[in-house]
Formats: structure tokens, sequence, C-alpha cells
């Protein structure tokens, strides 16, 4: 009965969709716990490159399920786009293989309407949301007032919802925004068609999951964004509205922790963000736009959702231990290491600087970071290109060096290192598993 989650340790845009590829060749099923289409997953398998925002990536695996928990927001506009762009590259993405969570909330054109509304009215203290609707459809679900994906299965009915809900909230639209909304009946009509299309895919996939763990079969829970950006847990107000930690796996899904085996923190060999926030690590030299790139190849520090490109900096031992703590990892996935390649001298934050204080964890929530200075290490860095390595022993002793100070900064063992994009190109470092 082993429920494996997978987490991202920092900001989001760790690797995890890799990862998550990697794992469901091992997996009979695999499922999303939070967020919606915000979040972006970029797997390449031979020579084709799959962008999933919604879908899970095991959806890659033809022996796998997949499925959508109760702790998202779905955008059923995005979701069909989505399936049906995997179903035009061969994907098999029908409701045998695909399950959405009758609890499961939905998003509508009002939400990203009114997100956008709500950041632009922030102008220079901006979040940095992608507005698609993520905030506002989760304050309507704490709210008691949101649309849930188990009324599609009734679409008149459900149209009829939508109506409702998009009038509401096109009058918060024009009286508090000033902006002209959505219309109500032309959003029903179309939200009818998508409820028609996505009604066999809707059932409890709470109930699917424990069933399936009570039959000893493998769950692989897939985690959006990162730890940093927890609503409770990160850098708060710079989050995002949902958990993507361990216990909202465990919330997002409907299954208890009894069955849980391992815990992956997913973290890069160095740091990244997207959007407004601290990052007391960050760099704006040479270095910052090497491990940045320049846009044109897939793996660049861009955002697969957003295209933004992405904040970057040394990788933050104290963040890490951090997440460590709130999310109980039992191993690592370290991504990117071959990015660091051909940078001499690298850098690690091991501590933060208070004063006079040398802190090697946080006193307090990382809400506020601005106190504190990072305190690096330098580490002799590698020329060689890891791209072609197979096996531990094929990397050069300063890159063993610098995966190992990791180990020794969280306590933990790195299972994974990802060396490049591609599927064979990941050390698995089992040890002693």
């Amino acid at each position: 009965m082993p429920l494996d989650i997978i987490v991202g340790a920092q900001w989001g845009d760790e690797g995890k969709g890799r990862i998550t590829d990697l794992l469901s060749a091992e997996a009979d099923m695999v499922a999303r716990y939070s967020g919606g289409d915000n979040a972006g997953h970029t797997v390449t398998v031979d020579d084709q490159l799959f962008k999933l925002h919604l879908i899970p990536s095991g959806i890659l695996h033809p022996h796998t399920t997949c499925h959508l928990g109760a702790g998202m927001v779905v955008n059923p506009a995005r979701l069909l786009e989505e399936i049906d762009q995997l179903d035009s590259l061969g994907v098999d993405v029908s409701p045998t293989r695909l399950k959405i969570s009758s609890a499961a909330h939905i998003i509508t054109p009002a939400h990203i309407a009114l997100d956008g509304a709500r950041e632009s009215q922030r102008s220079g203290d901006m979040l940095g949301t992608t507005r698609r609707g993520i905030g506002p459809a989760y304050s309507d679900k704490a709210a008691r007032s949101g649309l849930r994906a188990g009324a599609m299965r009734q679409p008149e009915e459900f149209a009829s919802q939508v109506q409702k809900h998009m009038q509401a909230a096109g009058e918060v639209l024009e009286k508090i925004y000033s902006l002209e909304p959505p219309d109500p009946a032309d959003t029903a009509s179309a939200y009818c068609e998508y409820a028609k299309r996505l009604r066999p895919y809707i059932t409890d996939v709470g109930n699917l999951l424990a069933q399936a763990l009570e039959e000893d079969k493998v769950v692989l829970a897939e985690g959006a964004q990162g730890t940093l950006l927890d609503l409770d847990h990160g850098t708060y107000p710079y989050v995002t509205s949902s958990h993507p930690t361990t216990p909202g796996a465990l919330l997002g899904l409907g299954v208890g922790p009894k069955h849980l085996r391992r815990i992956i923190g997913v973290t890069k060999a160095f740091q990244t963000r997207v959007g407004s926030g601290p990052f007391p690590t960050e760099i704006f030299d040479e270095t910052a736009d090497r491990l940045r790139g320049t846009g044109e190849n897939p793996w660049d520090e861009y955002g697969t959702t957003t295209g933004r490109p992405r904040r970057v900096g040394w990788l933050d031992g104290v963040l890490l231990r951090y997440a460590v703590r709130v999310n109980s990892f039992t191993e690592l996935a370290l991504t990117k290491l071959d990015i660091l390649s051909g940078l001499d001298p690298l850098r690690l934050c091991v501590a933060y600087r208070h004063d006079d204080d040398l802190l090697s964890d946080l006193p307090d929530s990382p809400a506020d970071l601005s106190p504190f200075t990072p305190e690096y290490e330098e580490h002799t860095g590698w020329q060689i290109d890891l791209s072609q390595a197979h096996y531990w022993g094929d990397l050069p002793p300063e890159a063993q060096d610098y995966v190992h100070r990791v180990e020794a900064l969280t306590d933990l063992k790195v299972r994974l290192i990802s060396i490049g994009p591609e599927r064979e190109q990941v050390i698995r470092w089992d040890r002693d598993l």
C-alpha cells in the first residue's frame, strides 16, 4: 500500500514533471493534488516535448491511470485543450485513463477577470500571479460559494449555476473595478458543452485511490508549485492559493498518512523563482544570464505556463532545510546539476547572517527574509559536460563533492540526479535502498 509523494522544495519549477515521469514507470496511479493550470511541467520523451499544465505527467506511461484531486481548481476549457493536444500526439486520455475528482473546483472567465483586476490594482506591489483565475477560484471555495466538478454530471443544471456565478461576479467587476464583465449567458452555454464532454471523467477520486492503496498498488502523488509558495508556510503574501506541501497532498487527494512510503523533495542545484517576493540568494550578473539561458531551449529558465524569465540565484541551504522540516522529506532529487558545468567557483548558501548572529535555520516563517544576508561557501566547479553520465562514478569529483555538501546540509540522501532533459538523463543513486 505505498503512497509516494513528489514535492517541490523551492518556489516551484524544480523539475518535478521529469521526476514524476521517471517514477511513473513504477506506479499504477499518478494523482495531482493541488493548484491549477498556473503550473507547468515539461517532459521530453525521445524527440517529443510535452508541456502539461493540469494532467499529471504519468499520462505519458500507457499503463498508468491519472487523477485530478479534490485540492485542484480546474479550468475546463484548458483541460479540454490539453486532452485534445495529447490525443493528437497519440496519447490516450480517455475516461478510462483520466479521472477528475467530483470535489475539485471549477475556474470560470469571471475568476480570470477578477484575478487580473486584483493584480492590476496592486500596481507597484503586484504578487506576480499568472492571472489564470487560481486565487479567486480558491477564494470562492473557502467562501463555500464555488462551483464543483461534480455538478458537471448534470450539464444543464451546471450551466444555470455558472450563469448565476457569472452574474454575481460581473457586478463586482463593474462596480468595484469598472470593467466590462464576460457575458453570463455565453459563458453558461460554453460551460454546458464542457460539462457534456467532461462528465464521463468525473468520479470519487479519493475512494479510487484509497481502494488502490488497500490493494497494494503504487500511487504517486504529483506536486505543483513548491514549498515556498505554500499558502501557510511560504513567503506570504507572495505565494500560491493552495498547499503544495506534503500535508496538502493528503488533503488534496483524500487519503490518510498510513500509506506513506517516500516523500521526494525536488530541488534544483541552484535557485529560481517567478514573480515578486523575497529571494536572498538572487544574482544579477553574467552568471545569472548563464544559469537562466536565452529562452531558446526548452530547459532554459522561462516559465512553462507564462513564458516569463525566471529570477535566478545560488542554492539556498537555509530554505532547503526549512522545506525538509515542513515536508518530512525522506530523500532528495537534485535537478539541473548539468547547468552548473563550466561555472567556477560555485557558491552555496549555508547560513544567514543577522547583525552579529549566524543562523543555520530560519528563526521564523520565510514571509520576511529582508533582515538576513546569505552566508556563502565557495566550491570548486567542473568543466566537463555531465549530460552523458549514466552512473554516480561518471560524475567528476567536484560534482560529487557538491552533491555530498547538499546532503550534509539537509541530512538526507540525494537519490536522483538529473543531468539533462531526456528521460534517460537521470542518475539513480539508490545506494542502500
